[in-house]
């Protein structure tokens, strides 16, 4: 189940990513606002019936969430293993301890 989930999350984001390089940038219409003309509509324009793109790149980003959400979910209640646990920890070998060094006595030598 859930690697027909990543399976659907996957196709559904490259799908979104192809649906969002395709559409007309809406960003050409600003200069002629400030730029005025005769044609030049509202600042916000009209936005007119949504395309088929634009459904497309919605239906996409609303399936995307939902995988998302599901995926976090199920993968944090999947209950996690290691490879590891069979095997017995390791101890740190024992060091004895050594003696503590003294410091040296006598005058210390100057260097030339």
């Amino acid at each position: 189940m859930l690697t027909i989930i990543f399976i659907i999350h996957i196709l559904v984001s490259i799908v979104m990513i192809i649906a969002v390089l395709l559409q007309v940038g809406k960003g050409a219409s600003i200069g002629s606002t400030f730029g005025g003309g005769a044609s030049s509509q509202t600042i916000f324009g009209s936005a007119g019936p949504a395309t088929l793109l634009t459904k497309v790149t919605y239906a996409c980003a609303g399936i995307f969430m939902l995988t998302s959400l599901f995926l976090t979910y199920s993968v944090s209640k999947r209950r996690s293993s290691s490879i590891m646990q069979d095997v017995p920890a390791a101890t740190a070998p024992a060091v004895a301890p050594s003696a503590p060094v003294a410091p040296p006595s006598g005058p210390a030598e100057q260097p030339k």
